[in-house]
Protein backbone atom coordinates (compact mmCIF):
# COMPACT_ATOMS: atom_id res chain seq x y z
CA UNK A 1 0.00 0.00 0.00
CA UNK A 2 0.78 3.26 -0.96
CA UNK A 3 -0.37 6.22 1.63
CA UNK A 4 0.01 9.57 0.20
CA UNK A 5 -0.22 12.27 2.31
CA UNK A 6 -1.28 16.25 1.08
CA UNK A 7 -0.80 18.98 3.55
CA UNK A 8 -2.08 22.43 2.06
CA UNK A 9 -0.77 25.80 3.51
CA UNK A 10 -3.32 28.69 3.36
CA UNK A 11 -1.83 32.07 4.64
CA UNK A 12 -2.03 35.38 3.48
CA UNK A 13 -0.08 38.56 5.52
CA UNK A 14 -2.10 41.11 7.68
CA UNK A 15 -1.23 43.99 4.84
CA UNK A 16 -2.67 41.87 2.17
CA UNK A 17 -5.40 44.02 -0.29
CA UNK A 18 -8.66 42.91 0.59
CA UNK A 19 -9.29 42.68 -3.11
CA UNK A 20 -6.12 40.37 -3.66
CA UNK A 21 -8.39 38.20 -0.65
CA UNK A 22 -11.44 38.25 -2.41
CA UNK A 23 -9.87 36.51 -6.09
CA UNK A 24 -7.96 34.24 -3.76
CA UNK A 25 -11.18 33.23 -2.17
CA UNK A 26 -13.13 32.92 -4.93
CA UNK A 27 -10.86 31.15 -7.05
CA UNK A 28 -9.06 28.54 -4.45
CA UNK A 29 -10.57 28.25 -1.08
CA UNK A 30 -13.92 27.77 -2.11
CA UNK A 31 -13.27 25.11 -5.16
CA UNK A 32 -11.28 23.20 -2.16
CA UNK A 33 -13.74 23.43 -0.06
CA UNK A 34 -16.33 22.26 -2.91
CA UNK A 35 -14.12 19.37 -4.60
CA UNK A 36 -13.75 17.83 -0.86
CA UNK A 37 -17.98 17.91 -0.07
CA UNK A 38 -18.32 16.11 -3.16
CA UNK A 39 -15.63 13.45 -2.81
CA UNK A 40 -15.90 12.61 1.10
CA UNK A 41 -13.29 10.18 0.95
CA UNK A 42 -10.65 12.36 0.07
CA UNK A 43 -8.40 13.59 3.26
CA UNK A 44 -6.36 16.49 3.70
CA UNK A 45 -3.69 18.20 6.53
CA UNK A 46 -4.78 21.53 6.46
CA UNK A 47 -2.50 24.50 7.74
CA UNK A 48 -4.52 27.85 7.61
CA UNK A 49 -2.96 31.01 9.69
CA UNK A 50 -4.84 32.90 12.20
CA UNK A 51 -4.15 35.95 10.57
CA UNK A 52 -6.28 34.50 7.43
CA UNK A 53 -8.46 33.40 9.31
CA UNK A 54 -9.50 36.42 10.90
CA UNK A 55 -9.45 38.21 7.11
CA UNK A 56 -11.63 35.53 5.93
CA UNK A 57 -14.22 36.49 8.44
CA UNK A 58 -14.02 39.89 8.76
CA UNK A 59 -14.33 39.81 4.52
CA UNK A 60 -17.40 37.96 5.06
CA UNK A 61 -16.43 34.51 3.42
CA UNK A 62 -17.83 32.88 6.35
CA UNK A 63 -18.75 29.88 4.23
CA UNK A 64 -15.59 29.40 3.94
CA UNK A 65 -14.56 28.82 7.69
CA UNK A 66 -17.43 26.50 7.89
CA UNK A 67 -16.96 24.65 5.12
CA UNK A 68 -13.61 24.00 6.85
CA UNK A 69 -14.91 23.05 10.14
CA UNK A 70 -17.40 20.71 8.28
CA UNK A 71 -14.27 18.80 6.93
CA UNK A 72 -12.89 19.05 10.03
CA UNK A 73 -15.85 17.32 12.02
CA UNK A 74 -16.07 14.17 9.69
CA UNK A 75 -12.45 13.37 9.55
CA UNK A 76 -11.21 14.85 6.18
CA UNK A 77 -9.33 17.79 6.83
CA UNK A 78 -6.82 17.04 9.85
CA UNK A 79 -6.14 21.28 11.32
CA UNK A 80 -2.60 21.66 11.80
CA UNK A 81 -1.39 24.03 14.10
CA UNK A 82 1.14 27.23 13.15
CA UNK A 83 2.35 30.63 13.70
CA UNK A 84 -0.54 33.12 14.02
CA UNK A 85 0.87 36.03 11.61
CA UNK A 86 3.50 33.49 9.86
CA UNK A 87 6.84 34.49 11.38
CA UNK A 88 10.43 32.97 10.35
CA UNK A 89 10.38 30.81 13.49
CA UNK A 90 13.98 30.04 14.09
CA UNK A 91 15.33 33.98 13.61
CA UNK A 92 12.65 35.34 16.40
CA UNK A 93 13.12 35.18 20.03
CA UNK A 94 11.49 31.88 21.82
CA UNK A 95 8.99 33.69 23.66
CA UNK A 96 8.25 35.02 20.44
CA UNK A 97 7.92 31.83 18.36
CA UNK A 98 5.35 30.72 21.62
CA UNK A 99 3.43 33.63 21.58
CA UNK A 100 2.87 33.10 17.85
CA UNK A 101 1.88 29.86 18.55
CA UNK A 102 -0.50 30.71 21.16
CA UNK A 103 -1.79 33.52 19.31
CA UNK A 104 -2.95 30.68 16.44
CA UNK A 105 -4.48 28.25 18.32
CA UNK A 106 -6.99 31.33 20.78
CA UNK A 107 -7.48 32.57 17.21
CA UNK A 108 -8.63 28.99 14.99
CA UNK A 109 -10.46 27.52 18.03
CA UNK A 110 -12.15 31.34 18.09
CA UNK A 111 -14.07 30.04 14.68
CA UNK A 112 -13.35 26.51 14.48
CA UNK A 113 -13.91 25.59 18.15
CA UNK A 114 -13.11 22.19 19.03
CA UNK A 115 -13.03 20.58 15.52
CA UNK A 116 -9.41 23.00 15.81
CA UNK A 117 -7.29 20.19 17.67
CA UNK A 118 -3.65 20.18 16.23
CA UNK A 119 -1.66 17.47 15.97
CA UNK A 120 1.01 18.39 14.18
CA UNK A 121 2.82 21.33 13.47
CA UNK A 122 3.30 23.70 10.23
CA UNK A 123 6.55 25.87 9.92
CA UNK A 124 6.00 28.65 8.13
CA UNK A 125 7.89 28.20 4.50
CA UNK A 126 8.94 25.27 6.23
CA UNK A 127 11.82 27.26 7.75
CA UNK A 128 13.72 24.35 10.51
CA UNK A 129 16.42 25.25 13.14
CA UNK A 130 17.04 23.06 16.29
CA UNK A 131 16.01 25.87 18.37
CA UNK A 132 11.86 25.41 17.35
CA UNK A 133 11.62 22.13 18.72
CA UNK A 134 11.38 23.23 22.41
CA UNK A 135 8.54 25.72 21.56
CA UNK A 136 6.69 23.50 19.42
CA UNK A 137 7.03 20.70 21.51
CA UNK A 138 6.10 22.42 24.97
CA UNK A 139 2.49 23.53 23.32
CA UNK A 140 1.34 19.99 22.71
CA UNK A 141 2.23 19.04 18.98
CA UNK A 142 3.66 15.79 18.34
CA UNK A 143 4.83 16.06 14.91
CA UNK A 144 6.45 19.08 12.93
CA UNK A 145 6.91 18.90 9.25
CA UNK A 146 9.53 20.43 7.21
CA UNK A 147 11.74 20.09 3.86
CA UNK A 148 13.09 17.35 2.49
CA UNK A 149 16.01 19.00 1.76
CA UNK A 150 16.97 18.98 5.39
CA UNK A 151 17.09 15.53 5.81
CA UNK A 152 20.36 14.18 6.92
CA UNK A 153 19.70 10.48 6.31
CA UNK A 154 18.57 7.95 4.67
CA UNK A 155 15.36 9.42 2.38
CA UNK A 156 12.39 8.00 4.95
CA UNK A 157 9.12 6.01 3.31
CA UNK A 158 8.67 3.25 6.07
CA UNK A 159 9.95 4.72 8.81
CA UNK A 160 9.44 8.49 10.56
CA UNK A 161 12.74 9.88 12.21
CA UNK A 162 12.36 11.81 15.86
CA UNK A 163 14.27 14.58 17.11
CA UNK A 164 14.82 15.67 20.79
CA UNK A 165 16.01 18.91 21.98
CA UNK A 166 16.32 20.04 25.75
CA UNK A 167 14.21 16.75 27.03
CA UNK A 168 11.44 17.59 24.19
CA UNK A 169 10.93 14.68 21.19
CA UNK A 170 9.02 15.07 18.27
CA UNK A 171 8.36 13.28 15.26
CA UNK A 172 9.38 14.74 11.69
CA UNK A 173 8.17 14.39 8.66
CA UNK A 174 9.67 15.51 5.27
CA UNK A 175 7.84 16.92 2.51
CA UNK A 176 8.91 15.23 -0.58
CA UNK A 177 10.08 18.21 -2.43
CA UNK A 178 10.33 16.77 -6.03
CA UNK A 179 6.99 15.56 -6.05
CA UNK A 180 5.55 18.39 -4.15
CA UNK A 181 7.29 20.87 -6.89
CA UNK A 182 6.21 18.82 -9.75
CA UNK A 183 2.42 19.80 -8.79
CA UNK A 184 3.32 22.84 -7.77
CA UNK A 185 4.65 24.38 -10.66
CA UNK A 186 2.38 22.38 -12.81
CA UNK A 187 4.89 20.21 -14.33
CA UNK A 188 2.95 16.88 -14.88
CA UNK A 189 -0.12 17.03 -16.99
CA UNK A 190 -2.52 15.48 -13.84
CA UNK A 191 -3.64 13.14 -11.16
CA UNK A 192 -2.84 10.11 -13.27
CA UNK A 193 0.64 10.69 -13.58
CA UNK A 194 1.32 11.50 -9.81
CA UNK A 195 -0.25 8.51 -8.87
CA UNK A 196 2.30 6.78 -11.41
CA UNK A 197 5.19 8.50 -9.81
CA UNK A 198 4.06 7.17 -6.30
CA UNK A 199 4.21 3.99 -7.60
CA UNK A 200 7.74 4.52 -9.39
CA UNK A 201 9.00 5.32 -5.41
CA UNK A 202 7.51 2.32 -4.24
CA UNK A 203 9.02 -0.59 -7.29
CA UNK A 204 12.57 1.96 -6.38
CA UNK A 205 12.05 0.93 -2.83
CA UNK A 206 10.84 -2.56 -3.13
CA UNK A 207 8.47 -2.09 -0.28
CA UNK A 208 5.26 -3.92 0.37
CA UNK A 209 4.06 -0.07 2.30
CA UNK A 210 5.48 3.20 1.54
CA UNK A 211 4.52 6.88 2.54
CA UNK A 212 5.03 9.99 0.74
CA UNK A 213 3.74 13.48 1.75
CA UNK A 214 3.35 16.17 -0.53
CA UNK A 215 3.25 19.82 0.56
CA UNK A 216 2.75 23.20 -0.84
CA UNK A 217 0.67 26.23 -0.79
CA UNK A 218 -3.22 25.97 -0.45
CA UNK A 219 -3.61 28.85 -3.20
CA UNK A 220 -1.77 26.83 -5.90
CA UNK A 221 -5.14 24.96 -6.88
CA UNK A 222 -7.58 27.56 -8.51
CA UNK A 223 -5.30 30.80 -7.76
CA UNK A 224 -1.47 30.16 -8.87
CA UNK A 225 -2.93 27.45 -11.47
CA UNK A 226 -6.15 27.76 -12.89
CA UNK A 227 -8.83 24.80 -12.35
CA UNK A 228 -5.60 22.88 -11.01
CA UNK A 229 -7.99 21.67 -8.40
CA UNK A 230 -9.92 19.55 -11.11
CA UNK A 231 -7.21 18.57 -12.96
CA UNK A 232 -4.59 17.60 -10.49
CA UNK A 233 -6.90 16.58 -7.11
CA UNK A 234 -9.78 15.50 -8.28
CA UNK A 235 -8.36 13.21 -11.32
CA UNK A 236 -6.19 11.33 -7.79
CA UNK A 237 -8.58 11.25 -6.01
CA UNK A 238 -11.11 9.75 -8.63
CA UNK A 239 -8.52 7.08 -9.41
CA UNK A 240 -7.85 6.25 -5.90
CA UNK A 241 -11.29 6.00 -5.85
CA UNK A 242 -11.52 3.32 -8.75
CA UNK A 243 -9.09 0.78 -6.61
CA UNK A 244 -12.25 0.65 -4.87
CA UNK A 245 -14.26 -0.88 -7.87
CA UNK A 246 -12.24 -2.85 -9.50
CA UNK A 247 -12.54 -6.84 -9.67
CA UNK A 248 -11.78 -9.64 -7.43
CA UNK A 249 -8.68 -10.64 -9.80
CA UNK A 250 -7.83 -6.62 -10.53
CA UNK A 251 -7.65 -6.15 -7.15
CA UNK A 252 -5.14 -8.86 -7.11
CA UNK A 253 -3.00 -7.88 -10.02
CA UNK A 254 -2.70 -4.09 -8.25
CA UNK A 255 -1.89 -5.68 -4.67
CA UNK A 256 0.68 -8.03 -6.56
CA UNK A 257 1.96 -5.06 -8.10
CA UNK A 258 2.06 -3.10 -4.73
CA UNK A 259 0.43 -0.03 -6.32
CA UNK A 260 -2.94 0.52 -4.68
CA UNK A 261 -2.61 4.12 -3.25
CA UNK A 262 -4.89 5.39 -0.05
CA UNK A 263 -5.12 8.83 0.70
CA UNK A 264 -4.48 9.83 4.21
CA UNK A 265 -3.74 12.65 6.96
CA UNK A 266 -0.25 13.04 8.17
CA UNK A 267 -0.83 12.04 11.60
CA UNK A 268 -2.50 8.68 10.39
CA UNK A 269 1.08 7.98 9.64
CA UNK A 270 2.14 7.86 13.12
CA UNK A 271 -0.43 4.67 13.55
CA UNK A 272 0.78 3.02 10.21
CA UNK A 273 4.25 3.34 10.80
CA UNK A 274 7.71 2.87 13.24
CA UNK A 275 9.24 5.25 15.07
CA UNK A 276 13.56 5.59 13.57
CA UNK A 277 16.23 7.18 14.97
CA UNK A 278 16.99 10.39 16.50
CA UNK A 279 18.39 12.89 14.09
CA UNK A 280 19.61 16.63 13.54
CA UNK A 281 18.09 17.80 10.67
CA UNK A 282 19.68 20.50 8.74
CA UNK A 283 18.22 23.85 9.30
CA UNK A 284 16.61 25.14 5.94
CA UNK A 285 12.84 25.82 3.96
CA UNK A 286 11.17 24.59 1.25
CA UNK A 287 12.47 27.27 -1.07
CA UNK A 288 16.55 26.51 0.05
CA UNK A 289 18.59 24.47 -2.85
CA UNK A 290 21.61 22.43 -2.00
CA UNK A 291 23.77 25.46 -3.46
CA UNK A 292 22.36 27.46 -0.48
CA UNK A 293 23.51 24.79 1.81
CA UNK A 294 26.63 24.84 0.94
CA UNK A 295 27.23 28.51 1.03
CA UNK A 296 25.44 28.28 4.68
CA UNK A 297 22.55 29.99 3.79
CA UNK A 298 19.41 28.45 4.91
CA UNK A 299 16.85 30.67 4.60
CA UNK A 300 18.21 32.86 1.43
CA UNK A 301 14.28 34.19 0.97
CA UNK A 302 14.35 36.09 4.64
CA UNK A 303 17.72 36.81 5.47
CA UNK A 304 19.61 36.26 2.41
CA UNK A 305 23.70 36.28 3.64
CA UNK A 306 24.37 39.01 0.94
CA UNK A 307 21.13 40.76 1.05
CA UNK A 308 21.44 44.22 2.65
CA UNK A 309 17.05 44.47 2.78
CA UNK A 310 16.82 41.57 4.75
CA UNK A 311 19.31 42.61 7.28
CA UNK A 312 18.36 46.06 7.65
CA UNK A 313 14.77 44.80 8.03
CA UNK A 314 15.65 42.18 10.89
CA UNK A 315 17.61 45.16 12.54
CA UNK A 316 14.81 47.29 12.54
CA UNK A 317 12.69 44.52 13.47
CA UNK A 318 14.89 44.08 16.79
CA UNK A 319 14.30 47.45 17.74
CA UNK A 320 10.61 47.49 17.66
CA UNK A 321 11.24 44.02 19.84
CA UNK A 322 13.26 45.69 22.49
CA UNK A 323 11.63 48.73 22.99
CA UNK A 324 8.06 47.02 22.83
CA UNK A 325 9.20 44.82 25.72
CA UNK A 326 10.53 48.06 27.60
CA UNK A 327 7.12 49.50 27.18
CA UNK A 328 5.61 46.26 28.59
CA UNK A 329 8.03 46.67 31.47
CA UNK A 330 7.75 50.32 32.27
CA UNK A 331 3.71 50.94 31.56
CA UNK A 332 2.44 52.16 35.16
CA UNK A 333 -0.40 53.95 34.04
CA UNK A 334 -4.04 53.81 31.97
CA UNK A 335 -2.60 55.64 29.02
CA UNK A 336 1.14 54.14 28.97
CA UNK A 337 -0.49 50.35 29.22
CA UNK A 338 -3.10 51.54 26.08
CA UNK A 339 -0.28 52.12 24.47
CA UNK A 340 1.68 49.07 25.27
CA UNK A 341 -1.12 46.94 24.44
CA UNK A 342 -1.46 48.49 21.04
CA UNK A 343 2.33 48.26 20.49
CA UNK A 344 2.06 44.29 21.07
CA UNK A 345 -0.37 43.65 18.86
CA UNK A 346 1.37 45.73 15.97
CA UNK A 347 4.58 44.09 17.14
CA UNK A 348 2.58 40.08 16.18
CA UNK A 349 1.51 41.65 12.55
CA UNK A 350 5.25 43.01 12.28
CA UNK A 351 7.08 39.81 12.08
CA UNK A 352 5.26 38.31 9.16
CA UNK A 353 7.67 36.87 6.72
CA UNK A 354 6.46 38.51 3.40
CA UNK A 355 8.35 41.50 3.62
CA UNK A 356 11.69 39.61 3.62
CA UNK A 357 10.25 37.47 1.13
CA UNK A 358 9.37 40.41 -1.46
CA UNK A 359 12.64 41.95 -0.68
CA UNK A 360 14.66 38.48 -1.55
CA UNK A 361 14.66 39.51 -5.67
CA UNK A 362 14.66 34.94 -6.05
CA UNK A 363 12.79 36.10 -8.35
CA UNK A 364 10.35 38.24 -7.13
CA UNK A 365 10.00 41.84 -6.54
CA UNK A 366 7.39 44.46 -4.64
CA UNK A 367 8.21 47.66 -3.34
CA UNK A 368 5.17 48.25 -1.75
CA UNK A 369 4.81 44.68 0.02
CA UNK A 370 8.24 45.71 1.68
CA UNK A 371 7.25 48.82 2.89
CA UNK A 372 3.47 47.63 4.25
CA UNK A 373 5.77 45.58 6.55
CA UNK A 374 8.12 48.31 7.28
CA UNK A 375 5.35 50.42 8.16
CA UNK A 376 4.19 47.51 10.30
CA UNK A 377 7.26 48.52 12.39
CA UNK A 378 6.77 51.89 12.61
CA UNK A 379 3.45 51.84 13.75
CA UNK A 380 4.90 49.48 16.87
CA UNK A 381 7.73 51.67 17.76
CA UNK A 382 6.05 55.07 17.81
CA UNK A 383 3.16 53.34 20.33
CA UNK A 384 6.06 51.37 22.23
CA UNK A 385 7.88 54.81 22.59
CA UNK A 386 4.58 56.62 23.32
CA UNK A 387 4.26 53.93 26.20
CA UNK A 388 7.59 54.52 27.62
CA UNK A 389 7.18 58.72 27.49
CA UNK A 390 4.10 58.47 29.30
CA UNK A 391 4.65 56.29 31.68
CA UNK A 392 6.63 56.92 35.24
CA UNK A 393 9.83 55.45 34.19
CA UNK A 394 13.13 57.08 34.42
CA UNK A 395 14.34 60.26 32.57
CA UNK A 396 17.37 57.83 31.69
CA UNK A 397 15.03 54.83 30.44
CA UNK A 398 13.09 57.48 27.95
CA UNK A 399 16.06 59.24 26.64
CA UNK A 400 17.68 55.75 25.72
CA UNK A 401 14.79 54.33 24.29
CA UNK A 402 14.51 57.57 22.14
CA UNK A 403 17.68 56.58 21.10
CA UNK A 404 16.27 53.53 19.42
CA UNK A 405 13.61 55.65 18.11
CA UNK A 406 15.88 57.19 16.13
CA UNK A 407 17.83 54.08 15.10
CA UNK A 408 14.77 53.00 14.06
CA UNK A 409 14.39 55.59 11.66
CA UNK A 410 17.92 55.25 10.28
CA UNK A 411 17.14 51.72 9.49
CA UNK A 412 13.81 53.45 7.67
CA UNK A 413 16.18 55.28 5.73
CA UNK A 414 18.67 52.99 4.62
CA UNK A 415 15.67 50.82 3.66
CA UNK A 416 13.85 52.89 1.91
CA UNK A 417 17.45 54.15 -0.03
CA UNK A 418 17.33 50.54 -1.20
CA UNK A 419 14.42 50.97 -2.33
CA UNK A 420 14.96 53.43 -4.31
CA UNK A 421 17.94 52.18 -6.00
Amino acid sequence: MIYWALLLHAYQPPTQLPRVVRKIANESYRPLITLYKEMPEAKVTMNICGSLTEILYDLCFTDILEGLEDLARNGQVEFTGSAKYHPILPLIPEDEIRRQIELNVETNRNFFGDAFKPRGFFLPELCYGKEIVKPVAETGHEWFIMSGIGCPAEWPVNIIYQVESEGKRMAVFFRDDRLSNLVGFQKMEGGKPFLDELRKVQSERSLEDIYVITAMDAETFGHHIWLWEKLFLMEAYEEIQQQKLLSVQQKQILEEAKGEVKAVTISELLDLFPEGEVIEPTPSSWSTAAEDLANDDPYPLWKGKDNKLHSYLWESLQICLETVQKALEVADNDESRKYARIARLLLDRAEHSCQWWWASKRPWWDLNMIANGLHEHYRAMINAYKAIKSSGCAEEIKEEYYYKVLAAREYRGRISDELFM
